[in-house]
């Protein structure tokens, strides 16, 4: 399995500390979690703080912050500093002249200020999750596509509609691609899968169990197996031979929201662009041709 994650210091910094670490903060301690929490809220208060400053805001110690700087995979709490204070730059640089916002919506925004923080965090899930999408591992999937006998596709809610929309992608271009939303349906398809095929699992948490069993099975099978998440690592990236990570990130007001679903169509469109460059040219322009045709009398002249 690999997950595409590098955990060198100066790697994780020039890759984005805030995307990473909200990709890792569910599977920090609890205490863990309290500082990366506080990072997040504030990363330019928290560059300009001493080590003790932070344990004492986190309610911990100073060890417990410095197991957080090295599960993130840093050597140490100046280096997070230095990291920090560079997110901030390139945030700031970004936002121009504008007045920052941060995506978090309460209870008392006007409706004005609600719209520029969707709109804001939705840009941001699509730049951040083309920024850091790792093309090594998008290259082994679409290899693993293009070669397979046939692609199952698993997501349940919000995810499943992103797995529909990749199924009909696929099939328009003449792959055989199956979408199941249904756990009884997805387990009996990955049941006949076999070495050469793919199977699929998108969840954005990374722990939804109708997906996870779907996709258990399929490896079980000898289907090569691709996770798309939010999360790393978390029970699907322990299922993936191939992971593929989303950057996007949810608040209490906008759970199952646009912006995580934006961001995984956003590895959609790059799986399926890429599949369809991939193939022979003549067959994918063949099999577009057709199906549009196939449509377009259905168009009101």
């Amino acid at each position: 399995m690999s997950t595409g994650d590098d955990h060198s210091s100066g790697t994780l910094a020039s890759n984005g500390i805030l995307v990473r670490l909200r990709g890792a903060i569910r599977s920090l301690r609890p205490a863990e979690q309290r500082v990366a929490r506080a990072v997040l809220a504030d990363p330019q208060a928290v560059a300009d703080r001493p080590i003790g400053a932070l344990a004492r805001e986190c309610g911990t110690s100073e060890a417990t912050v410095l197991r957080f700087c090295r599960a993130i995979g840093l050597r140490g709490y100046p280096e997070l500093r230095i990291a920090l204070a560079r997110e901030a730059t390139l945030e700031a640089s970004r936002a121009g002249d504008a007045r920052p916002l941060d995506g978090d919506i309460s209870a008392d925004d006007p409706l004005e200020e609600i719209v520029a923080k969707i709109g804001y965090s939705d840009s941001r899930a699509v730049a951040e999750t083309a920024e850091h999408l790792d093309v090594a591992a998008l290259e082994r999937a679409v290899d693993a596509i293009v070669e397979a006998r046939r692609v199952d596709l698993y997501g349940a809610g919000a995810s499943g509609f992103v797995a529909a929309d990749l199924h009909q992608k696929l099939h328009r271009i003449g792959l055989m691609a199956f979408a199941w939303q249904d756990l009884h349906s997805a387990l009996t398809s990955a049941a006949l899968l076999r070495r050469g095929d793919v199977a699929i699992g998108i969840s954005h948490t990374g722990t939804t169990v109708d997906v996870l069993d779907a996709l258990r099975l399929a490896a079980d099978r000898g289907a090569t197996t691709i996770a798309i998440t939010n999360f790393a690592p978390s029970p699907i990236t322990e299922l993936g031979d191939i992971v593929l990570k989303t950057a996007a990130r949810e608040t209490p007001f906008r759970f199952g929201a646009m912006g995580s679903r934006i961001a995984q169509l956003t590895v959609i469109d790059c799986l399926s662009v890429g599949v369809a460059a991939r193939r022979t040219y003549d067959e994918t322009l063949t099999a577009l041709e057709d199906t549009y045709r196939a449509i377009s009398s259905r168009r009101r002249k």
